[in-house]
Parts: structure tokens; sequence; C-alpha cells
């Protein structure tokens, strides 16, 4: 009966470790590989050396202000710097009120004061790279949400100076993020955009899940 046992346990085991083995093949093939992949293609890629030398003017994305009068609200991301650039991106919430002449940008970074209004134009590049538009709303909608932006901004439970960390957070993903489940109907008017990305779209979604902040 013992040796029974012992050979059934054996067996259970080799199942298991197999189990297991297959897991974390199947894990690194996922995400392991493209994730190596990419920094290996960044790494090889032409880039500022630092802050100092990067490009952080506007990419051209928005219209001027004053060429459109309608109220706004946008999400941006862009790539960041450095080898974290393989893998990472910032992002940022730009506003504009109804017959503003300027836009306002809103977001988090990890020198100084956390969150920053205006401190780079509001679709400015982000160490060189482009930035994008990942969620858009527009006219009558954008005019009702912006007080309730401003509010959940305003009530961001991480904007003392240290209340920083690259990962899981908080930082400028799980800064947007909060504003996002604060105010959902964002993205609810944005999904009936056709024109916005899918993929950035579901990135965002995926982020209004409660998260670290």
């Amino acid at each position: 009966m013992i040796g029974y046992a012992s050979i059934s346990y054996s067996i259970a085991t080799k199942t298991s470790m197999k189990i297991l083995r297959r897991l974390l093949l199947a894990f690194a093939v996922i995400y392991l590989l493209p994730a190596l992949s990419s920094a290996g293609l960044w790494y090889l890629k032409e880039r500022p050396q630092n802050w100092r030398d990067a490009d952080w003017s506007s990419a051209g994305v928005l219209p001027p202000a004053t060429e459109s009068p309608e109220a706004a609200i946008y999400v941006f991301s862009a790539t960041t710097g450095g080898m974290k650039g393989a893998v990472a991106s910032h992002a940022w919430i730009v506003t504009k009120d109804e017959g503003a002449t300027t836009y306002d940008r809103y977001e988090k970074v990890g020198w100084g004061k956390p969150i920053r209004k205006n401190a780079y134009q509001a679709d400015g590049r982000w160490y060189s790279n482009d930035s994008r538009i990942v969620v858009a709303v527009t006219g009558k909608d954008a005019e009702r949400l912006i007080p309730k932006v401003e509010q959940a901004i305003a009530a961001y439970p991480y904007s003392t100076p240290g209340a920083y960390r690259l990962w899981p957070g908080p930082n400028s993903n799980t800064f947007v993020a909060h504003v996002l489940r604060s105010v959902p109907e964002l993205l609810h008017v944005s999904f009936n955009r056709p024109r916005l990305k899918d993929r950035d779209m579901q990135k965002f979604k995926v982020l209004q899940r409660p998260l670290r902040v």
C-alpha cells in the first residue's frame, strides 16, 4: 500500500513539473521573448542620450486652440526615453474649454512637483518620440465632462513630492487610469468614435480597472 502511494505521488509530482515547465515556456514565448526583442531593437535605435538633447516640441497632432473653438478632452501617450522606452510609455491629459485660446496639459512625473500643469506643449513630443491621441472627446460631451476631469485631477491621492514609482506606480499611466476610473464616461464616449485606434483604446480600457495608483 505504501509502495502504491509512493508511486502515485511520484507520478503526480512529475505531472505537476511537466505542467509547470509548459507554463514557464508559454510565459517565455508570450511575454519574455517579445520584450527582449523589443528591447534589442530599441537599443539599436538612434535616440537622444539625455533629456537636454531630446525634442520636446509640438508633434503637430492638435490644431491651434484658436482655430478649434469647441471644448475638448484628450488623453495622449508617447514612448518614454532611455531603455525603458522599449516597454514603457508616458501618458497625459489635455483639456480645452469652449472658446479657450489655449490647451491645458496635466501629467504626473517623477521629479519635483509630481502633478504638472502646462509644463510642456499640449501635443509635445516626449523624449523626441511623437505623441498620439488615444482618447478624444469633443463638443458638448467635453464641455460637460471637463469639470469632472478637473475634479478627479484635484482629488488624485499621490500628488506630493516623492510619490512616484516606475513600477507598479504611482506613475503617469496610473494617474491617467485614476482619472478614467473617476470619469468613466470618457471611455464610453470615445469608444463610440470609430476613428480612434482599437489597440490604444483597449490599453486604456484595461487601465480603467482598479490598479494600485
